[in-house]
């Protein structure tokens, strides 16, 4: 079993991209995933664990890479027979140093959007909200009551905020020449061109797509994540339409492009 990992921008199409992969019989493909959060508890009582600090620390940090290969792997062999697998989680990327220790040369997947695009289709969530409180707004204390104030949020919290930090941190540390980059405009645009990337990247034997019929394959349950949850993709894929000056003006629009100009210089330069 291969396990491949993807480690997406929020709002990117990184759900449309698993279940593209998806249509390929020899993969399975996660929803948001778990497993990392695991590895993460099991590493933290591996570092302040007395048990541990008392034994020789080279056989220690044999045994708990051990620990960690196998309990990768082990969580997939005990849910699928599939050759391949593709985890998604946004935490992998930024980990990629820890996951390497014990998953050598792991092939990680990142889909990376416009920063414009992705608050713009933040802020369409929040507008969609009818009855349900969209949970970051409180009027009494003028907390977010604007769309400047809802843009500076989502730029300096998570999902956004953190997930645009870490890609920064990411790129700073050298660590974007072990990551495979998809711009979700072109996978839009040129869906199985993205995907031979893919295949040419894991050394496989390319699959033809079929991207206007995507059928949903992975399943969440958007209520835990509130009124900002939305897993379902469109059944067809299409070029993207770029409209977040309608939506946030061109004020905001600098100012977001001003402020992550280094994603546009590294992205989208040649555009």
């Amino acid at each position: 079993m291969k396990i491949t990992f993807q480690s997406s921008l929020p709002r990117s199409g990184s759900t449309l991209f698993s279940n593209l992969l998806g249509q390929n019989p020899d993969f399975y493909v996660t929803p948001t995933s778990g497993l990392l959060d695991l590895l993460f508890s099991a590493r933290y009582q591996f570092t302040n664990g007395e048990e541990f600090k008392a034994q020789d620390p080279e056989l220690m940090n044999r045994a708990f890479s051990g620990f960690c290969k196998g309990g990768l792997e082990g969580y997939f062999q005990a849910i699928t027979q599939k050759p391949y697998v593709l985890d998604k989680s946004r935490g992998w990327g930024i980990h990629y140093t820890f996951l390497n220790t014990f998953y050598p040369n792991p092939v990680i997947i990142c889909m990376v959007r416009r920063p414009t695009e992705i608050i713009s289709s933040m802020e369409k969530r929040y507008r969609s909200c009818k009855l349900n409180d969209p949970g970051i707004i409180n009027h009494s204390e003028m907390i977010n009551t604007s769309l400047e104030k809802r843009v500076d949020h989502w730029c300096s919290s998570p999902p956004v905020g953190l997930a645009l930090e870490r890609l920064q941190d990411i790129l700073r540390q050298g660590l974007g020449k072990n990551i495979l980059f998809i711009r979700y405009e072109d996978l839009c645009r040129q869906p199985q061109k993205e995907m031979d990337r893919v295949y040419t990247t894991l050394n496989l034997k390319s699959y033809i797509h079929d991207p206007k019929h995507v059928k949903q394959i992975t399943v969440e349950n958007d209520e835990i994540y509130g009124p900002y949850g939305d897993h379902k993709i469109k059944s067809s894929i299409s070029p993207s339409i770029f409209d977040s000056e309608s939506t946030l003006g061109p004020e905001i629009c600098n100012w977001i492009n001003k402020k992550y100009s280094w994603i546009n210089q590294y992205f989208y330069s040649n555009d």
